[in-house]
């Protein structure tokens, strides 16, 4: 069975920047279907027991099994997602990460301007991504329920471009729903020990 996964904060732990409301139907309606529907799919058949990771990469890309994929990769998604963010979050990285992101995009800056531009031009529903391809840090954007795991990549930050992750709080300004997720909500010290740990695997 896969449960939904503990919130590590208080539901209204990231307001106002990402309300309570926002949470409780993310989270406890959202997220949890995904979760129930999945439970649903896998209760029998070739795919019952399998790890959710397993049960990803062997269903990417098969349209038979397109919605057990779809319940999957979102389950995956949001669980990496509400980990991603932390209450006053945003601000300095840790210099290892802070030096790696120079070498890779420029700067800082070029940074977040990347991955503002990957989030806010994903078309329709979707996840923008910081992620490590064994040798580098990329940035990437997917639709739906695709996920890094299915393009070899280790994720190391994601965020929810979803219309429900942010239209009860920003409405239709994606972009700014974007910049206040880099400002005040990443947890750059979770972001820097994922790539320690990429970096030690590859």
């Amino acid at each position: 069975m896969f449960t939904l996964p503990e919130l590590p904060y208080a539901l209204d732990a990231l307001a106002p920047v990402m309300s309570r409301e926002t949470l409780e139907y993310h989270h406890g309606k959202h997220h949890k279907a995904y979760v129930d529907k999945l439970n649903e799919l896998t209760a029998s058949g070739p795919f019952h027991g399998l790890d959710l990771e397993t049960l990803i990469r062997k269903t990417a890309g098969d349209a038979e099994h397109r919605v057990l994929f779809n319940q999957a990769g979102q389950h995956w998604n949001h669980s990496f997602f509400w980990l991603s963010m932390k209450p006053n979050g945003g601000g300095a990285m840790p210099a290892a990460l802070e030096g790696q992101i120079i070498k890779d995009f420029g700067s800082i800056a070029k940074f977040r301007e990347d991955f503002k531009a990957a989030c806010v031009s994903q078309f329709g529903s979707g996840w923008g991504w910081l992620a490590y391809d064994g040798e580098k840090l990329i940035i990437s954007k997917t639709a739906n329920a695709d996920t890094p795991l299915t393009h070899g990549h280790t994720a190391l930050l994601t965020c929810d471009v979803w219309e429900h992750a942010y239209y009860i709080d920003y409405r239709n300004m994606r972009p700014k729903y974007v910049e206040a997720f880099l400002d005040t909500l990443v947890d750059w010290d979770r972001v820097a020990d994922l790539l320690t740990q990429a970096r030690k695997k590859s």
